[in-house]
């Protein structure tokens, strides 16, 4: 087992990590800006190292600096956690070559993955079903043009370094199509230092469903069932949950099948997230990977009674899963609901400032993630995410009564938070009756 782990990101999924760490009886080194100086979760970590000012470029990002932290403190690997350096290849591979373990995939299989390309390229090798467009990057505007016009509009171009809903646009028609595809191009560009397109077909309101894999250095792979993360604003998730309300058990079955097929190809270790979309037709299409740990991970360890972050750290320790797929089980019905600090009534506007007043619900599953409390500063420099509430109950209806229960006892006052907006989706009918897709939000509010 690692003796020894710094933690390279900050909030709430920091202080998730050094809990796992502390039960593990493994040692943590955090790391902090000037602005996060004052955070209660680096009392918790063994030691804690300033890497620089407030502005992430200079701290959390910056890769000579948290390198240097773990040289200093002996740490035998780093957890990045999610966003940041999670999935920066230079980074893993900075910390290969340094000799300090990288709790996550193998550079080989984070590039493999990184680049959606070839990502489907490995999909269609692994007989997992893809959306119809592109076999690779599209060169010019032309080329998009032809290629949109044999699959059919609408079509969708994505930046091949994107995530997050950059580097993204839905286009109808030939017109919309010659804008969007330089936009997309230059909003790549200046989001991932790569500006390569390609070009998909866009399912029309499909689910977004996810696939939770686990995998180890001898090749064995299992899943956690998957996450329903249909409920999105822009392309960001604000409600989660699990199973995935529009899926029979054989329908489950083949999109975990695909989803571990496709790993397994990959060669890959660690946590997954294997990404679909779902059509009214309950065909399944193949996305992306997402090669680190989720916000959503919450969800899926509620349904099956598993610790995510110490699963990925014993396979980054070299233990080998000796689980059989049928005894992880799948109970009841869990919900997620992200607390941002954002202004619903204003167009979702930043909302950042001082805590001043602060209560957590509580009672018979419930779950708060958070780094926040009473006399915390949300700084505007960071995502603007302050907890992440979840539920558990044994149905669906029982689920969302608790949690519209739950974010009704939630007091996080004077700043604007997104807790409104996740009440009036969870009272809205056809969430309540499971009829959702990635476009219920746009339509519906």
């Amino acid at each position: 087992m690692l003796s020894r782990i710094l933690v390279a990101n900050r909030g709430e999924i920091a202080l998730r990590i050094i809990r796992a760490c502390r039960e593990l009886g493994i040692e943590t080194v955090a790391v902090y800006s000037e602005a996060d100086c004052s955070a209660p979760y680096l009392r918790l970590a063994d030691e804690a190292v300033c890497i620089g000012p407030a502005d992430c470029n200079q701290s959390y990002l910056n890769i000579p600096r948290i390198i240097s932290a773990a040289e200093i403190t002996n740490v035998d690997a780093i957890h990045p956690g999610y966003g940041f350096l999670a999935e920066n290849i230079n980074f893993a591979e900075i910390c290969r070559d340094c000799g300090i373990g990288f709790v996550g995939p193998p550079v080989e299989a984070m590039r493999l993955l990184g680049d959606k390309v070839e990502a489907r390229r490995l999909a269609r090798k692994a007989k997992v079903p893809v959306v119809p467009g592109s076999e690779g990057v599209v060169p010019n505007e032309a080329e998009a043009l032809k290629l949109a016009n044999q699959i059919g509009y609408p079509v969708i171009i994505k930046a091949v370094a994107g995530g997050g809903g950059r580097g993204m646009r839905v286009v109808h028609n030939d017109i919309s199509l010659r804008g969007a595809f330089n936009a997309a191009r230059m909003e790549a560009e200046a989001a991932f230092g790569e500006g390569s397109v390609y070009v998909e077909k866009f399912i029309v309101e499909p689910r977004h469903v996810e696939v939770q894999v686990m995998a180890d250095q001898e090749g064995n792979a299992i899943h956690f069932y998957e996450r329903d993360c249909s409920i999105q604003r822009r392309h960001q998730k604000m409600i989660e949950e699990s199973p995935c309300p529009a899926l029979e058990d054989r329908d489950r079955q083949r999109l975990a099948d695909a989803a571990i097929r496709l790993i397994k190809e990959a060669n890959y270790v660690n946590a997954a997230t294997v990404e679909f979309l779902l059509d009214k037709d309950k065909k399944f299409y193949f996305i992306e990977v997402n090669t680190r740990i989720q916000v959503e991970h919450p969800v899926t360890e509620m349904v099956t009674g598993h610790d995510l972050i110490k699963w990925q750290i014993k396979i980054a320790s070299g233990h080998t899963i000796r689980m059989r797929q049928k005894n992880i089980k799948h109970q009841g019905v869990a919900i997620e609901c992200r607390i941002n600090a954002e202004d619903p009534a204003n167009n979702f506007s930043p909302s950042p400032g001082t805590i001043t007043e602060y209560v957590a619900p509580g009672g018979l599953g419930v779950r708060v993630d958070t780094h926040a409390h009473q006399g915390w500063t949300v700084a505007p420099h960071y995502d603007s995410l302050i907890a992440k509430l979840i539920v558990h109950q044994k149905t669906r209806a029982e689920a969302i009564a608790t949690m519209r229960r739950a974010l009704q006892e939630f007091i996080i006052h004077p700043i604007k938070t997104t807790i409104p907006a996740c009440l009036e989706i969870l009272s809205h009918n056809l969430f309540v009756k499971g009829k959702i897709d990635t476009g219920f939000i746009e339509r519906n509010f």
